[in-house]
């Protein structure tokens, strides 16, 4: 029987085990994707964790994950655009994609280009339109300075990139292990902690910052309002109360469409014009690892589960 990612209370990595469940079937408008990659994300440790259960409850028993990318299996009624042995990328909402199998709106995937590595495209989803949302929140373009703080994770490695492309000079905030893939992209990395007020403006031509992507929380949005960005131009996934108090903007991946920015990303990918790299994959029975390593922070892109 195929396996899937299960926890039946909020809790810590104990929690998560991985069990036998009967194969899915796709109803109306829907496909079977046989899951050949699945991305992981901090919002789903901290879903399971009950960190978010106000604002995302979860139902129990629970499976996990959005991110993935698979050989089409099956399809639904009313379903034309995708055929069996089809490879796509896309996701799910329905927290199921750490399985062998999931049940994926059609509307929800796009066609793997061959050049795309499976695990990158299981990765790709939330990170990768997270950061396209982040990059046109903040308006980037050229003859900006961007700061993106977490700026070697799995959402700030692809926002660097598209604001790069966007035009901008781009500073970002990383541990110095990571400051290496930075230059290597075209960006200035700059060592966060104490004092990175003071890096940062030695960092910047001119000594003035346009736009701030935080995509670690923390005093990042403080920062950057005292660094003189706009707080138009301040874009948070974790700060959410400084939208209220502050008025920054903190749209995410919601704010652009899936499978249509997925599609674009892919083709990028493809094409040789962005990196996404992936720090490490496991087998879907080493789940609990694979968030341990997740938790251990200071990453350089994203890990992937391989059911």
């Amino acid at each position: 029987m195929p396996k899937a990612v299960r926890f039946d209370t909020y809790g810590g990595l104990d929690v998560l085990k991985v069990v036998e469940v009967p194969r899915p079937e796709p109803g109306p408008g829907q496909v079977l994707v046989q899951v050949k990659a699945a991305g992981i994300n901090p919002g789903e440790a901290k879903i399971r964790e009950g960190l978010l259960a106000e604002r995302w409850p979860a139902t129990f028993p629970s499976g996990q994950g959005s991110d993935l990318a698979g050989v089409v299996a099956g399809v639904g009624p009313d379903v034309s655009e995708f055929t069996a042995g089809d490879e796509v990328i896309g996701f799910v909402d329905t927290r199921s994609s750490q399985a062998g199998y999931a049940v994926v709106e059609a509307g929800d995937l796009t066609r793997k280009p061959p050049a795309v590595p499976w695990d990158v495209a299981g990765a790709l989803k939330v990170a990768g339109t997270t950061a396209v949302a982040m990059v046109r929140a903040v308006g980037a373009s050229a003859g900006d300075t961007v700061v993106v703080a977490g700026a070697a994770g799995g959402v700030g490695s692809i926002a660097v990139q598209l604001a790069r492309q966007a035009g901008a000079t781009v500073i970002g905030l990383a541990s110095e292990r990571n400051h290496g893939w930075l230059r290597d992209h075209g960006v200035t990395p700059v060592t966060y902690g104490d004092g990175v007020a003071d890096r940062i403006r030695a960092a910047v031509p001119g000594g003035k910052v346009d736009a701030f992507i935080d995509t670690v929380g923390g005093d990042y949005v403080q920062l950057a309002l005292d660094l003189g960005v706009p707080a138009s131009r301040v874009d948070t996934i974790v700060s959410f109360d400084a939208v209220e108090k502050l008025g920054v903007k903190a749209e995410g991946g919601a704010a652009v469409p899936g499978a249509a920015t997925l599609a674009e990303l892919a083709q990028l990918i493809a094409d040789g014009d962005l990196d996404v790299p992936i720090v490490a994959a496991y087998p879907l029975d080493q789940v609990q690892e694979a968030y341990r390593r997740l938790a251990e922070g200071h990453l350089l892109g994203k890990i992937v589960l391989l059911p």
